[in-house]
C-alpha cells in the first residue's frame, strides 16, 4: 500500500504559544505534509514553519494579525470549511477552536488533536460576553450559538479525537458526544536546566487575557508581600500593570521574552505560579524542566503534571488567601531540583511524537 497523502491543519498561526509549539512538534512527524490554517504570520511565529508549504484561507487577504483577529470570529467556521483538502486521504488537525471543522473527502480519515473545545462557545461564554460592551452582547451571543452548531456538525465528521488532557477528554464527551484518547502535549524539556540557587521572585508565564486569571496571582503575591514577575502580553496588561506595578507595587511586567531569557527566568525563580485551570499547562512543565516547583490551583492539567509535595504545591481554585499562604509559607528550598527535572522528562517531545503517531496510524 502506498503511503497516505497527509495534510496538517491548525486554527491560526499568529504567535508561538503552547498550542502552536505543539503543532510544530506535530508537523515534524510529517515533514513533507502541507499546512492549512486560517491566517498565517511567518515573522510572529519565529520562522517555525518557514520552508513549509502553508495554505491560508481567504481571510489572509485582510492583513489581520494577532491584535485584531478576534474581530473575525463570525467568519472563522465558514473560512475553515473553505480550505480545500480534497486531495488528501489523511488529515491531522490541531484544534483549540475551528480546525476540527475543516472539510475533507468522503473517504478521508481525519484525526483531531484537541487542545480544548472553543472555550468561549462552550464553557466560558459568560466571560466572553462580559468582555464586550453591553450593546454588542446580543450579536456575540448569537455568534457563539452558531459556533456551537458548527462545532457539533464538525464533530460528527471527525474520524477520531485525541485529547491533550483528561479535562479536554471530558469536554469532548460532554459537548460533542465523542470518545477520545489522551496524549499529553510535548514540552521541549531539553531547552531548560536548573541554576544554582533561586532568586527572590515568583514567575507567571501566560497570555494576559482574562481567562488566564493573572489577577488572582497578582493579588495573592501582593497579599503575601512577594515579588511576581509576569511574562506575556495581551489586552489585560495595561490595566494589570497600572494596578499592581504602579505606586510602589512589587509586580514586574516583562512582556514577551526570547527563549533564552525565559529559560533563565524559570531556573532562577522561587517557583512558577499557575493561577488558572489549564487544559494541560505547558509552562508548568517547562518550569519543572528547569528544576523549579510549581504553585498551581488543584484543577485541570495541573492535576496531571504537578506531583503534590514532590514537584509543587496545589491550592484550592479561586482562593486568593490559600494562594497567598502557599507563596508566603512554603519552604521551596525543600524541593529536589533533580527529582523535579526527572518528572518533567515524561512530557518530552519525542515521547509525544511517538504516542501521537501511534494514535494517528491506528
Amino acid at each position: 500500500m502506498s503511503a497516505p497523502s497527509v495534510a496538517l491543519v491548525h486554527d491560526y498561526l499568529l504567535v508561538m504559544r503552547g498550542a502552536e509549539r505543539t503543532f510544530a512538534a506535530m508537523a515534524e512527524c510529517w515533514p513533507e505534509a502541507p499546512i492549512y490554517t486560517l491566517i498565517y504570520d511567518e515573522e510572529a511565529t519565529g520562522g517555525a514553519f518557514a520552508g513549509r508549504e502553508v495554505h491560508t484561507s481567504y481571510l489572509q487577504r485582510l492583513g489581520v494579525r494577532q491584535r485584531g483577529f478576534r474581530a473575525l470570529l463570525p467568519a472563522f467556521p465558514r473560512a475553515m470549511r473553505s480550505l480545500r483538502l480534497d486531495d488528501h486521504d489523511l488529515i491531522v488537525s490541531s484544534s483549540s477552536a475551528f480546525a476540527h471543522g475543516v472539510s475533507k473527502a468522503a473517504d478521508a480519515r481525519h484525526v483531531c488533536y484537541c487542545h480544548t473545545p472553543f472555550r468561549y462557545a462552550w464553557f466560558q461564554r459568560e466571560r466572553a460576553l462580559g468582555e464586550v460592551p453591553r450593546p454588542l452582547r446580543p450579536a456575540l451571543r448569537r455568534t457563539l450559538w452558531k459556533v456551537r452548531e458548527a462545532d457539533r456538525a464538525a464533530a460528527r465528521r471527525v474520524s477520531a479525537y485525541v485529547a491533550n488532557s483528561a479535562i479536554t477528554r471530558r469536554r469532548i464527551a460532554e459537548y460533542w458526544g465523542r470518545e477520545s484518547s489522551i496524549v499529553h502535549p510535548p514540552v521541549e524539556v531539553d531547552r531548560f536546566a536548573p541554576a544554582p540557587g533561586a532568586e527572590d521572585y515568583f514567575l507567571v508565564v501566560t497570555e494576559l487575557v482574562r481567562h488566564k486569571r493573572v489577577e488572582l496571582a497578582l493579588a495573592a503575591a501582593e497579599r503575601a508581600g512577594v515579588t511576581l514577575r509576569v511574562v506575556g502580553e495581551g489586552p489585560q496588561r495595561e490595566r494589570l500593570e497600572a494596578r499592581y506595578a504602579g505606586a510602589g507595587g512589587r509586580a514586574e511586567f516583562l512582556g514577551r521574552v526570547d527563549d533564552e531569557e525565559l529559560a533563565g527566568l524559570y531556573a532562577r525563580a522561587r517557583a512558577m505560579v499557575l493561577p488558572n485551570e489549564e487544559e494541560f499547562g505547558i509552562a508548568a512543565v517547562e518550569a519543572q524542566a528547569a528544576g523549579r516547583p510549581v504553585v498551581a490551583i488543584a484543577a485541570g492539567g495541573a492535576l496531571e503534571t504537578v506531583a503534590e509535595g514532590e514537584t509543587g504545591v496545589l491550592v484550592e481554585p479561586d482562593d486568593v488567601e490559600a494562594l497567598a499562604t502557599a507563596l508566603r509559607d512554603t519552604d521551596f528550598d525543600r524541593f529536589d531540583p533533580a527529582r523535579i527535572v526527572a518528572h518533567a522528562g515524561g512530557f518530552s517531545k519525542p515521547a509525544f511524537q511517538a504516542r501521537l503517531r501511534d494514535q494517528v496510524m491506528a
